[in-house]
């Protein structure tokens, strides 16, 4: 019932209801077969509503070449970006390591403990 409600929500063009039902394509959970690729595009969505979960996990997604993505640094960084600057702490602990790594953005060591100091608050 719940995945039901959440791919109505979803088709509708709310961003909880995308994230929801991406996390049950995501886990195989609510009654629905494990789908990465979905779970990859319901994220991009609600990504692109500024819904910082999703663009947490999308960023994820591309970090690791998920859900059919190519393992793409930069645009991973790109997407921990916003929802770090939501105050999404994941998001900004995540980014920290990014930029302090370099990966896919310019290494720089004070930008990145800004960063860890916002996520550990």
């Amino acid at each position: 019932e719940a995945a039901r409600l959440y791919r109505r929500a979803a088709e509708q063009g709310h961003p909880l209801g995308q994230f929801n039902l991406a996390g049950f394509h995501e886990s195989g959970t609510g009654g629905l077969p494990q789908d990465n690729r979905e779970a990859a595009h319901l994220y991009h969505l609600a990504a692109k509503l500024g819904f910082a979960k999703a663009q947490l996990n999308l960023a994820v997604h591309h970090a690791r070449g998920k859900g059919g993505l190519p393992r793409d640094d930069r645009e991973a960084a790109r997407l921990f970006r916003p929802a770090a600057e939501q105050g999404h702490a994941d998001a900004q602990f995540n980014l920290g390591v990014f930029i302090e790594r370099g990966m896919g953005v310019p290494q720089d060591d004070n930008e990145a403990a800004r960063l860890f100091r916002l996520a550990a608050e």
